[in-house]
């Protein structure tokens, strides 16, 4: 197959298509190959075509905290007391730069998402 660039979305879904036919090709064969330089591409033109918003500040907090098992109560070590962190899960109040700072480095919560 001769590879080029996608200039439509009809070329994007045409390389879909032939994605599917070559998933599971052995590494270091044409097949392959071929595989790795499609997927390149249609990554390249979804990342600018269908670009992902990084998530909410709060639902990022909410997902760290089932991911961890954790209650309200475990993140007034992060937020402040309980009246706060209930403020801040409902939306009533910002996350200041010291709880930015705490949730980045204890629950591993990407400062960028923090911040928007």
């Amino acid at each position: 197959m001769e590879i080029k660039p996608i200039k439509s979305e009809r070329d994007y879904n045409e390389l879909l298509h032939r994605i599917e036919k070559l998933w599971g090709s052995k590494k270091d064969t044409p097949e392959g190959d071929e595989l790795d330089l499609l997927v390149t591409l249609v990554e390249s033109y979804e990342m600018k075509h269908y670009p992902i918003a990084p998530p909410d500040p709060i639902d990022a907090i909410k997902f760290r905290m089932e991911q961890m098992g954790m209650t309200k109560a475990d993140m007034v070590k992060y937020l402040g007391s309980q009246s706060r962190v209930s403020e801040i899960l409902n939306r009533k109040r910002k996350l200041t730069l010291g709880m930015i700072r705490s949730l980045y480095k204890d629950l591993k919560i990407s400062p960028e998402i923090l911040l928007a």
